[in-house]
């Protein structure tokens, strides 16, 4: 009761400071010093205001508003000189406030000053955190994508982690910007988050040391061994994004190749006008690239490619996933709909509200992040994706609707939705982008070499065996004798991991001492102990392939940093670059995906 007390007497508040702001008019939004628009969590300037309140209906916004603001006035009076104990003024309106965008979708906030200051400060410069890009999803705090070469990208942390703990406080129903809170602090301190993952019986612990992160864009450009083709890796839209990628841009043309592979994969977003410039580098001047639509007309804002593209007309492919999202999904979406790219991977994120800054009073110790669009790319399709739709890439399987309970197939929403691109072709919307040639789903990590990531079992032995090869050059090849040497690494730092079997014998094992029938269940028990270790010596076997690559990646880092993992690794052999490299070198099937649409793995199977 008390805290019901509390939040009416702060809401009350907060609407009788309204009335004295405003007088008799009507309320007018007020725009803060720099009003800035806001690419889902990060921000982009722009000078001007909005009339969206002059569209209100009068009598709604004058007799009904203010009638019911008189009943607030008159309970914050009396509960304000009434109520038995003090109250804190600036405490009761926060709470009012925040009480107010409960029915609110999860990104409108009310923001503190630390808050806007880390808004600010993950679009330019550095910051100490973990590095990771993060949402909030079936009431629970959700992995975007971890930046690349981070702390919790090196610790195997992956796009869809479900974030259940951080450092031990539960996260459900936690809004995204309090898990940044608890995420960031001084580079050189740990945090520990309890994560679940697809595939995984058990929840996982990731003790992860907060490191500088350094906002870099364009991670690696060049040009591919044995081939004429560019490749640009671009991680996230920062104040120095079109910078960086004009600079890789001009280079690639200077090399003279004759296509692109452009990388926007587990490419989380970042600054809206940044997204712009950089599609305004691949198609002509003059063209939208997206617009923004709120609930009012005069919300409607269109944004165009404003300048010669850098790269026009060579052959091009994007790269997608399930964790490419809000300014990634922007470029990738322009360019699917004007038929600039063939766009190949998964499908992405679905990410796309338009937040804005309001002020709240006039000592700047809070402000109002509130949801006033969202973003449409130009065939008209809606970036974001509905609520009760399933994640990314489950390629529509059933879910049930939040509020009826209803079982709702997240395919059919999609085809309902047909949209074309400027050359004809039928693109699907529903959220997020639908990829032109569909990948196979991103291959599921095994027990074991999920749990020898998060035990920098690789890097651990990588320092190790530098050290005592000092002569190992870059192009090494993984031998019998390397993986045998890793595997005696393993043993001396006595490296243990459940199965899902394990994990089931152990629940099993709980319950039979409960019921004290240890002695009848002991040779089943024995048995099933002997099968997992025989499961587990077979497991690194199983896992060979993926061993000598994640072995190779850290001794090359540890040689040759993050420009030698990409040339020796990456695109030596990657699965999803070797598609966009086969496809490239095949300029019949290249123009046919253009003209035709989805190529591999179309979706739906019987559509017409």
């Amino acid at each position: 009761m008390k805290q019901f007390s509390l939040t009416v007497l702060a809401l009350t508040t907060f609407l009788v400071g309204l009335i004295w702001a405003v007088g008799t008019g009507e309320a007018v939004q007020r725009p803060i010093a720099e009003p800035i628009f806001l690419a889902d969590t990060v921000h982009i300037n722009l000078n001007e205001t909005d009339n969206d309140t002059e569209e209100i209906n009068a009598q709604d916004s004058k007799e009904t508003l203010f009638k019911e603001i008189k009943k607030f006035n008159q309970t914050a009076y009396d509960i304000k000189n009434r109520y038995m104990e003090d109250i804190d003024t600036k405490d009761l309106i926060n709470a009012g406030i925040r009480g107010m965008l409960q029915d609110l979708d999860r990104y409108s906030v009310l923001m503190e000053k630390k808050s806007y200051d880390r808004l600010m400060e993950s679009t330019h410069g550095k910051y100490e955190g973990l590095g990771i890009e993060i949402d909030a999803r079936d009431n629970r705090i959700i992995v975007v994508t971890p930046f690349e070469g981070s702390p919790a990208y090196k610790k195997g942390l992956r796009s869809g982690d479900a974030i259940h703990k951080i450092d031990g406080t539960d996260t459900y129903d936690m809004t995204t910007s309090d898990a940044a809170k608890l995420m960031r602090g001084d580079a050189g301190t740990s945090v520990v988050l309890t994560i679940k993952r697809e595939g995984m019986p058990e929840l996982l612990e990731f003790e992860v040391e907060r490191a500088v992160i350094e906002i870099k864009s364009v991670n690696y450009f060049g040009v591919i061994e044995g081939t004429d083709i560019g490749y640009v890796r671009l991680s996230r839209f920062a104040e120095e994004t079109s910078h960086e990628l004009q600079e890789a841009l001009d280079s690639l043309n200077t090399l003279n190749v004759s296509s692109l592979i452009f990388d926007l994969r587990s490419n989380g977003g970042g600054l809206l006008q940044q997204a712009v410039e950089t599609s305004q580098f691949f198609i002509e001047e003059g063209r939208l690239v997206v617009y923004t639509k709120g609930k009012y007309t005069e919300t409607e804002r269109r944004y165009h490619s404003r300048r010669t593209p850098l790269f026009p007309d060579k052959p091009l492919v994007t790269l997608v996933d399930e964790g490419t999202a809000s300014a990634s999904e922007i470029v990738a979406g322009a360019l699917q709909d004007w038929d600039r790219a063939v766009i190949m991977g998964r499908q992405t994120y679905g990410k796309g509200l338009v937040q804005r800054i309001f002020p709240i009073g006039q000592d700047d110790d809070v402000a109002l992040k509130l949801t006033t669009a969202k973003y449409y790319i130009p065939s008209g399709r809606c970036i974001q994706k509905p609520e009760n739709q399933d994640k990314p890439g489950n390629g529509g399987v059933v879910s049930t609707h939040e509020e009826t309970g209803e079982e709702i197939d997240s395919l059919k929403i999609i085809e309902k939705e047909i949209f074309y691109t400027n050359g004809g072709r039928a693109v699907y919307g529903g959220g997020g982008i639908w990829p032109d040639v569909e990948l196979n789903e991103a291959r599921y990590m095994e027990p074991i070499e999920i749990n020898m990531e998060r035990k920098s079992t690789f890097f651990n032995f990588a320092v190790k065996y530098v050290a005592q090869n000092p002569e190992t050059k870059i192009d090494l090849n993984i031998t019998d004798d390397i993986l045998e040497q890793y595997r005696e690494f393993l043993k001396e730092k006595d490296f243990t991991y459940k199965t899902a079997m394990e994990v089931s014998l152990n629940k099993m094992k709980e319950l039979i001492e409960e019921d004290e029938k240890e002695e009848l269940f002991a040779d089943a028990v024995k048995n099933l102990e002997v099968r997992i270790e025989k499961e587990k010596e077979a497991d690194f076997n199983n896992s060979l392939s993926y061993i000598k690559r994640a072995i190779k990646r850290e001794i090359v880092a540890k040689l040759a940093g993050e420009h030698g993992v990409y040339e020796e690794v990456i695109l030596k052999s990657d699965p999803d670059i070797l598609e966009a490299i086969k496809l490239l070198g095949n300029m019949d099937e290249y123009s046919k995906t253009l003209e035709s649409g989805h190529t591999v793995g179309q979706r739906p199977d019987n559509e017409s």
